[in-house]
């Protein structure tokens, strides 16, 4: 839909309100609620990998396909199956989690502020799921997390970082990159693996709830190995993972 011109998009938007509040977002918070359970329960009697993918993978495409948002994923074949990566994105709305939950095709884990856990039913999901909830207020109980979380980042299962920290306005320009992926992959001596939301911030614009349909772009770029790497030189990687996500904004 950004094909319309500026008044007919200004009609549809007008159309679509009316299902965005009476609709969409009420199912939303339903299918939080619903797959937030299933994703606990499962995970509990089977197994995290079964509870994240019934309860997560489903759960966003279902609000993907409700809203609706048109995904496209470039770069697939640079995952490899059983290899555990510290996936690094942009970070552009809160639609990245839906998007890379849905469609990435990775079992992973996230790093997500510790407030979210009080989020009826997504909170409790993601912690028996096994998600990494950090206290950014405190930088000593963020850091224990994060050491008792690198236990669970192996035989395939990922971690996903938004190394900008926040979310940024949708466009072509990143934020200041924080270290704290780049070290958890040279702790770990796993491969980064960089990843370029397209278009998630014209879905739902940051600090908004001006929700409207239209088309993301996930791109997967090759992998960046850190052999060799150190504290010494972690901000060439940085800047080998930036100019990476850069590239794909700037198609």
């Amino acid at each position: 839909m950004d094909f319309v011109g500026g008044t007919s998009m200004k009609f549809l938007r007008v159309l679509y309100l009316p299902y965005k509040w009476l609709i969409l977002f009420p199912l939303v918070v339903g299918l939080t609620l619903a797959f937030g359970t299933i994703a606990a329960v499962l995970s509990i009697l089977i197994s995290p990998k079964i509870g994240s993918f019934i309860g997560g993978v489903f759960w966003a495409r279902l609000i993907g396909y409700l809203t609706p948002m048109l995904v496209k994923v470039i770069g697939r074949e640079n995952i490899k199956k059983k290899q555990s990566y510290v996936i690094v994105s942009n970070h552009q709305s809160n639609y990245d989690i839906i998007a890379l939950y849905g469609w990435l095709g990775i079992d992973f884990k996230w790093v997500m502020k510790q407030e979210l856990r009080k989020v009826p039913g997504l909170g409790f999901g993601c912690e028996k799921i096994g998600h990494i909830f950090i206290d950014r207020s405190n930088s000593e109980k963020a850091i224990a997390s994060i050491n008792a979380a690198k236990k669970k980042i192996k035989n395939g299962t990922s971690v996903i970082f938004f190394p900008e920290g926040t979310r940024e306005k949708g466009g072509t320009d990143l934020g200041e990159f924080k270290k704290g992926a780049f070290k958890f992959a040279l702790d770990l001596g796993l491969p980064l693996l960089p990843v370029t939301l397209v278009n998630t911030g014209k879905i739902l614009p940051t600090h908004t709830f001006d929700v409207f349909p239209g088309k993301v772009k996930i791109i997967i770029h090759e992998k960046i190995d850190i052999a060799g790497c150190n504290d010494d030189n972690i901000e060439t990687v940085m800047d080998r993972a930036r100019s990476a996500i850069q590239s794909g904004l700037n198609q």
